[in-house]
């Protein structure tokens, strides 16, 4: 049974302003999200525009999938690749409450994630089934 589906639209231009001043990704990416983090991290800052984009997609798109909106610390929400890419959405903390509260069937809960970004946007659906 699904139980919330949510889908976000992020510009990335509005995340080059974040990269630039001083502890703003710190304020909402988990530590295992900032493109510090990442092995061979470098790359031009649209590309970390769009990493931006994406995550940020994500925690919205879950917010609006759980029906509550951003009741949790968006650093307690972050992206996880596997070896071949795919992501998956892990939550801590607040983000981990949210769920347990919104959702009587929480630990039956499957999370979905899907990341796109090109150039301008990312977008992020998030689906949360009930197994």
């Amino acid at each position: 049974m699904i139980f919330g589906v949510g889908i976000d639209l992020a510009k990335c231009s509005r995340f080059e302003k974040w990269i630039k001043k001083p502890g703003m990704t710190e304020r909402f990416f988990n530590p295992k999200e900032l493109w510090s983090a990442r092995s061979g991290a470098g790359g031009s800052l649209s590309a970390q525009s769009q990493h931006y984009a994406a995550r940020f997609a994500a925690k919205e798109a879950f917010s609006k999938a759980l029906g509550t909106g951003l009741v949790f610390d968006l650093r307690d929400l972050y992206i996880e690749k596997d070896e071949s890419g795919k992501p998956s959405l892990i939550l801590e903390k607040s983000a981990l409450e949210a769920l347990k509260k919104r959702c009587p069937q929480w630990e039956k809960a499957k999370i979905f994630v899907s990341l796109s970004h090109e150039k301008e946007y990312a977008a992020a659906q998030v689906i949360i089934e009930i197994t």
